[in-house]
């Protein structure tokens, strides 16, 4: 499929059968003459731009999910933007079709319908002249896989970037274990290339982030995962706060316990050498030297050649 999106399909060969399903999810028993119905590619197993791809394992899943779900504008969830409803799925193969990486190509299709009203007779139009094609689906993934290490890419397990190569191997994510759909919408710019579909929106986790932020090209934050970002940056800058007062404190208990064991420095010198020590160099110096000033010591000597007997007695 190129560029399918809504796409073209031979008649239904049974338009009551069809009718019935529509009218599993209306109110009335709604005539064929008062909707609108297509044929609708949802996604595939190709690579898509995000370097991701669901399996095919993943699409006859989501074959399940998918049926009565409903079909809105660029997924935006509100009640005037639901345009229309999928009543059946199936995936199936595109003969003489391979994904990016060779394998066969399989996508899942839909039919649904809108309702033909005054409100909607516009989208219809656009659909039919070719203008409103493009499809996205939103649903929700149980893993990410890399393809190098096979760890989820969600997880601190994985390192590796998207779209790079690693010893010749390119990496991308497996979309696994669907665990619910929630809507197909109407966009301008699809994700997958050739499906010309995209997966639902879902925001990246710190890790997601921190390895974008990693990485050399440029890269675009949701409202939401800055604000992420930006709660993080200040729960470390909350710490950093705390560890500096902390260390503070550490370094003039340092330079006390120095000067209970004569160690006595140029004021100047002392902060130079203090400063350069981590907060664990600081730590284990104050513990060493805290631990030599608790040794006990012995008011009795030990026995001698002069004293075989040993220091059994206080001489004045």
């Amino acid at each position: 499929m190129k560029n399918g999106q809504v796409i073209k399909s031979a008649a239904f060969s049974d338009i009551d059968e069809e009718m019935a399903l529509v009218n599993q999810y209306s109110r009335r028993e709604l005539g064929e003459d008062e909707v609108y119905l297509f044929t609708v590619a949802l996604c595939d197993n190709d690579l898509d731009r995000d370097h991701e791809r669901f399996t095919v394992e993943s699409l006859f899943a989501l074959e399940k999910l998918f049926v009565g779900k409903t079909g809105i504008i660029d997924h935006d969830p509100t009640a005037k933007n639901q345009k229309a409803r999928i009543i059946s799925c199936k995936v199936e193969s595109v003969d003489g079709a391979v994904t990016a990486l060779g394998d066969q190509l399989f996508r899942l299709t839909a039919r649904a319908y809108i309702p033909r009203t005054e409100g909607n007779a516009e989208l219809i139009d656009q659909i039919e002249a070719g203008i409103v094609k493009e499809v996205s689906v939103g649903c929700s993934m149980g893993h990410t896989l890399c393809s190098v290490c096979r760890n989820d890419m969600r997880s601190s397990s994985c390192t590796h970037q998207k779209g790079r190569e690693y010893d010749g191997t390119l990496c991308y994510g497996e979309l696994t274990e669907p665990r619910d759909a929630y809507e197909f919408s109407f966009v301008a710019i699809p994700a997958q290339r050739a499906a010309g579909v995209m997966k639902g929106y879902k925001e990246k986790d710190m890790n997601e982030i921190y390895k974008a932020l990693s990485g050399e090209e440029e890269i675009t934050l949701s409202k939401g995962e800055a604000l992420r970002l930006k709660e993080y940056i200040e729960s470390l800058e909350s710490d950093s706060e705390y560890a500096k007062a902390y260390r503070e404190t550490l370094c003039e208990e340092l330079k006390t316990a120095l000067r209970k064991h004569g160690v006595k420095l140029d004021f100047a010198v002392e902060n130079c050498i203090i400063k350069k020590l981590s907060i664990a160099e600081a730590q284990a110096l104050l513990k060493a030297l805290s631990s030599k000033e608790r040794k006990p010591v012995s008011q009795l000597g030990m026995k001698s050649a002069d004293d075989p007997v040993g220091n059994t007695e206080f001489r004045i």
